[in-house]
């Protein structure tokens, strides 16, 4: 039985007189400490996807189930056993970092000392320990998405989602961010996660092209070009050392 298991769901969206198929018969397994990447362009359908494998919106038609019982009726399965990696930072959640990551946890009644515990140890697991006392307006975009990781592994989930980590982050930091994602499927907490970018696909058990809606094919990272290296040749009169 799969950890997650996404059958023939489709989704519309009414605007004005218009309707919008966002997703369109799409199936998909999720199994436990695997790491599943959705590739897709702008309104390819992914971060909807997303959405409702992480219970956040439901499907028009088709099942969304976790470990063989339907998602929308399962009970502290959405926000614990399965989170999401929110980058927005509401102000009702407190003015630092540490509290934002704390919040999701004094909901589900942890004391306030193990929640400022288990708050500053995602935060050191995500390598954002330095950031615990920060403001969120004061984050860079590859901080904002650790922080994100950090309080969507705070619950101790069985399963993480996130949507499109790597976007407005620079090409090193990116790399770091997949690493760390692929270090927590190594764990044994199942990641899925979406991006518009080829090279996010870097390290995942397995990746799918999602275009208007319906999932495509299994894509492979791509593989950077090798140049050869001229050998270092030293001018006539020079010296070595």
């Amino acid at each position: 039985m799969s950890l997650l298991s996404i059958e023939n769901v489709s989704k519309r969206y009414r605007r004005g007189p218009r309707e919008y198929v966002a997703l369109q018969g799409v199936s998909l397994a999720i199994e436990r400490g695997e790491e599943v990447v959705v590739l897709g362009t702008r309104k390819s359908g992914r971060s909807t996807l997303l959405r409702i494998a992480a219970g956040l919106e439901r499907p028009d038609g088709g099942t969304v189930s976790f470990e063989g019982n339907a998602l929308s009726a399962a009970r502290n399965v959405v926000g614990r056993r399965i989170t999401y990696g929110h980058t927005s930072f509401s102000p009702m959640q407190g003015e630092r970092v540490l509290d934002h990551v704390a919040t999701a946890l004094l909901a589900q009644g942890v004391p306030s000392g193990q929640a400022k515990r288990r708050a500053e140890g995602v935060l050191s697991r995500t390598a954002v320990a330095d950031c615990a006392g920060m403001q969120p307006d004061e984050l860079n975009g590859a901080e904002r998405v650790r922080v994100a990781i950090a309080r969507a592994l705070a619950p101790a989930p069985t399963m993480l989602v996130i949507d499109d980590p790597t976007t407005g982050v620079g090409l090193l930091q990116s790399d770091g961010i997949l690493r760390l994602l692929r270090s927590i499927a190594d764990e044994g907490v199942a990641v899925f996660m979406s991006t518009d970018d080829a090279t996010g696909v870097s390290g995942a058990d397995r990746a799918f092209s999602l275009h208007d809606g319906q999932l495509r094919c299994d894509v492979e990272a791509p593989q950077a070009d090798v140049v050869p290296l001229r050998p270092l040749q030293s001018e006539p009169g020079a010296h070595l050392g």
